[in-house]
């Protein structure tokens, strides 16, 4: 029979393999042009198309993705296979909610910079460091210190933050 612990593991990695079988069959053009665009209507009824992030933040979200992705494959190996212990596979478990957390935070800083100071951004999150690339021109100190206290303000502890401007 089986017991309530075995039922949540079986559970649970059914909807990991479900969600790792839909991202592998994701049409590669989705991936590759996740740039947010926004369609407005002028006065005279034209619908204009306007490009909201540069290449360069599409570029390293892409790799990031790249990168987390390969990292989850492998740990999705160490839970599939039968040789595994049961400490191993539950290490494997935590990092794979760990990184699915992880890029949930990003996006969401990402999102409150963009809402907040009408920046485009990208976050990188590597345990107490956080990277902060942001489109603009000019380099900003005030701007930078505002994106600090706005990244630090989602967490008790201290973060070690950088942010970096990168022209458009």
């Amino acid at each position: 029979m089986i017991n309530k612990q075995k039922l949540w593991f079986l559970t649970l990695f059914s909807l990991i393999l479900v969600l790792s079988v839909y991202y592998i069959t994701m049409p590669n053009d989705l991936l590759v042009n996740k740039v947010d665009e926004k369609t407005t209507t002028k006065s005279n009824g034209k619908v204009k198309k306007e490009v909201e992030e540069t290449n360069s933040l599409v570029a390293m979200r892409v790799s990031l993705e790249e990168e987390r992705q390969e990292e989850m494959v492998s740990l999705q190996e160490k839970l599939t296979n039968e040789k595994s212990t049961t400490e191993e596979k539950n290490n494997a478990y935590e990092q794979l909610k760990y990184l699915n957390q992880l890029q949930g935070t990003e996006e969401n800083i990402e999102k409150q910079i963009k809402e907040q100071l009408k920046l485009d951004s990208f976050v990188k999150i590597d345990n107490k460091n956080i990277e902060v690339v942001v489109i603009k021109d000019k380099h900003d100190a005030s701007i930078a210190n505002n994106i600090m206290r706005l990244v630090q303000s989602n967490y008790e502890e201290k973060m070690y933050i950088t942010v970096t401007f990168k022209k458009s």
